[in-house]
């Protein structure tokens, strides 16, 4: 009888485990919540307002820090869930910098898509210009000179290449 006991909670557990949703590699970001090593320094934009975490790290303890500094400027952003929407050189204080990007897919299902607007005139803004990857895939790209606005979506990690 025991073995008969072993051998179904074997199965209802391996069924439970089939049935589940794949969980993501790191929860979304909150204050005081943990981030992984490979996401040190990168800042992410909270969905609530123009709030924004650093995964900072203490040895072996990498947790999202609120940003202290006057302006959150990066070369290494999260994109999570909802998109992070920054302002460029078209800008006083940018966010972001123009020049070679490459994002990194989070997961093997995530599609990285940037979607750019530049400056074209004095208080004009040229149409949105979008680039998009392969799901699962880094995606190589250029952030616009004079960029005004550049939202990112996708469960990526974008930055900098120097």
């Amino acid at each position: 009888m025991k073995q008969i006991t072993a051998v179904a909670v074997t199965v209802l557990t391996a069924a439970a485990v089939a049935g589940a949703a794949p969980a993501l590699a790191d929860p979304a970001p909150q204050p005081d919540g943990p981030c992984s090593e490979n996401l040190a320094g990168a800042l992410t934009q909270l969905a609530e307002g123009p709030s924004y975490l650093e995964c900072s790290s203490a040895p072996g303890n990498y947790r999202w820090t609120p940003f202290t500094g006057p302006y959150p400027t990066s070369d290494r952003w999260l994109s999570y869930g909802p998109a992070v929407t920054l302002h460029g050189q078209g800008m006083r204080n940018p966010e972001i910098r123009s020049g070679r990007w490459v994002a990194y897919p989070q997961d093997a299902g995530t599609t990285c898509t940037a979607e750019q607007s530049t400056v074209v005139s004095a208080g004009q803004v040229g149409p949105p210009q979008t680039t998009t990857g392969q799901p699962g895939q880094p995606l190589d790209f250029e952030v616009l000179p004079a960029v005004f606005s550049i939202t990112l979506t996708g469960n990526c990690l974008w930055e900098a290449v120097h």
